[in-house]
């Protein structure tokens, strides 16, 4: 009995030393995250990709500004090129679930997609505080958009909205301040967890990991730091690169890139699957690789506008980019490691564990490949709003009399489409569009040629 009451004082004196051990800044931190009440995410393992798979990647503007689209869609085809997974993007400005429900069957089903995401709840909370015909509103909803995907054979990963920074200038009569909007938004992403566990689909915790990591940011890079971008809404790329790690996660990815292992004392090296050792000599070694990882060049981490910043928040390179250099049997304290033009010096120790090249060398042998692959995902995707809004809605809508009234050409050219009666034949329109899209689409898988690159260890 004494020993037990021992036992238990000490814990209790252990974990009471444990909170006064907490920091200011951890407690200031508790404080604010305590605001808001997020059901636990359910615990998803596995890849949900599958070879060949047709992605369309759904939402309102924050989609639509081809950031997080593109990071998800460069990632998929250059990390993961053994899936051969193509995208759409499905961005549409102001967009709640229900106006997305008005069109999935015109613009989005048509092009038989096999998987999909969604991010919606930012124009579907009315930028004000949380009220239950908001919720139900937005629960009801999301159902039949999810029911209608299953009915279709898509598999979802259905989204969380991001959080806000700031009250959005356009907004008029809010009767809320941030932390309201945000608790509201909170809420909305508690009714996608239920609802996905409810469905038997993927979530994506958009939410919480950008409204930890914005007030991370602040912290640690002043109070301009917008994670949620400077409008309060559209975030950079910092913001952005956490939505697409959101969804990635969601999508099953393992994030592993490849692992060269060397054994120093032998000279040797053993690569994994979708890379090749080419030749090696004197602690030099020439690898093909046909699988790259995610570039992000070093620029401003203190930045909102920068991918690298993000990865310095979120697990990133952790999760989705692990491209490893392990050396065994080492000869020496430490080496020098040289990839491409940069040089960095690790201890034995370091390489003995695995050191991330992806995360340790931003500007690498991969980069004028991985962005000639980006810019060719960039045009594509640019094109896909053009087909979606300006071509099966604008030029469908009356919007424009005759032709003369058209200054695009290739929506003056589409005009021959036009019926006596006035109307588009919305087959013909796809038809005609998927033309102008097709060498876009191919453009990318052209960029995606294999790198060979060299990698110099000597000893320190």
């Amino acid at each position: 009995m004494t020993q037990s009451f021992l036992l238990t004082g000490l814990l209790a004196l252990s974990l009471a030393s444990a909170v006064v051990a907490k920091s200011p800044e951890a407690v200031a931190r508790e404080a604010y995250l305590a605001n808001f009440h997020p059901t636990p995410a359910p615990k998803q393992s596995g890849l949900y990709l599958k070879p060949g798979d047709r992605l369309a990647i759904i939402g309102d503007s924050i989609t639509e500004q081809k950031m997080y689209s593109r990071i998800i869609e460069t990632y998929l085809t250059v990390c993961t090129p053994e899936l051969n997974i193509t995208a759409r993007q499905y961005g549409w400005g102001g967009e709640r679930v229900p106006d997305f429900l008005g069109r999935m069957t015109n613009d989005c089903l048509r092009f038989k997609p096999t998987v999909a995401t969604t991010c919606y709840g930012m124009n579907d909370h009315e930028y004000r505080k949380y009220e239950d015909r908001i919720g139900n509103t937005y629960r009801e909803k999301s159902a039949a958009m999810v029911a209608s995907f299953k009915a279709n054979g898509v598999r979802l990963v259905l989204g969380s909205p991001g959080c806000v920074g700031r009250l959005p200038t356009w907004v008029k009569g809010t009767n809320g301040v941030v932390n309201d909007l945000n608790i509201n938004l909170c809420t909305l992403r508690n009714i996608d967890v239920e609802l996905a566990q409810k469905e038997g689909v993927r979530f994506a915790d958009v939410f919480w990991p950008m409204l930890s990591a914005g007030y991370d940011a602040q912290q640690r890079y002043g109070s301009d730091y917008a994670i949620a971008g400077k409008d309060g809404v559209h975030p950079a790329w910092a913001g952005q690169t956490v939505m697409a790690y959101a969804f990635l996660k969601g999508l099953g990815v393992d994030g592993d890139i490849g692992t060269f292992t060397v054994d120093a004392k032998a000279n040797k090296m053993k690569v994994s699957k979708g890379h090749e050792l080419v030749a090696s000599k004197n602690g030099e070694f020439q690898i093909k690789s046909m699988r790259y990882p995610f570039c992000a060049t070093n620029e401003n981490v203190k930045s909102d506008n920068s991918i690298r910043s993000a990865m310095g928040l979120i697990p990133f390179n952790v999760d989705l980019n692990r491209l490893l250099l392990v050396v065994k049997k080492p000869q020496a304290k430490g080496y020098v490691v040289t990839w491409g033009e940069a040089s960095k010096t690790f201890t034995s120790g370091q390489l003995g564990q695995g050191v991330n090249l992806a995360a340790e060398f931003a500007m690498n042998p991969f980069w004028d490949a991985f962005n000639k692959v980006d810019s060719a995902v960039k045009a594509k995707q640019e094109y896909e709003t053009k087909q979606i809004k300006q071509i099966f809605h604008d030029l469908r809508s009356g919007k424009y009399k005759s032709a003369d009234d058209v200054k695009d050409a290739e929506l003056k050219d589409l005009f021959i489409l036009r019926g006596s009666d006035g109307k588009f034949d919305m087959d013909a329109l796809a038809a005609a569009t998927e033309q102008k899209r097709a060498p876009l689409a191919e453009a990318i898988k052209t960029a995606m040629v294999p790198v060979t690159h060299t990698l110099r260890i000597l000893p320190q």
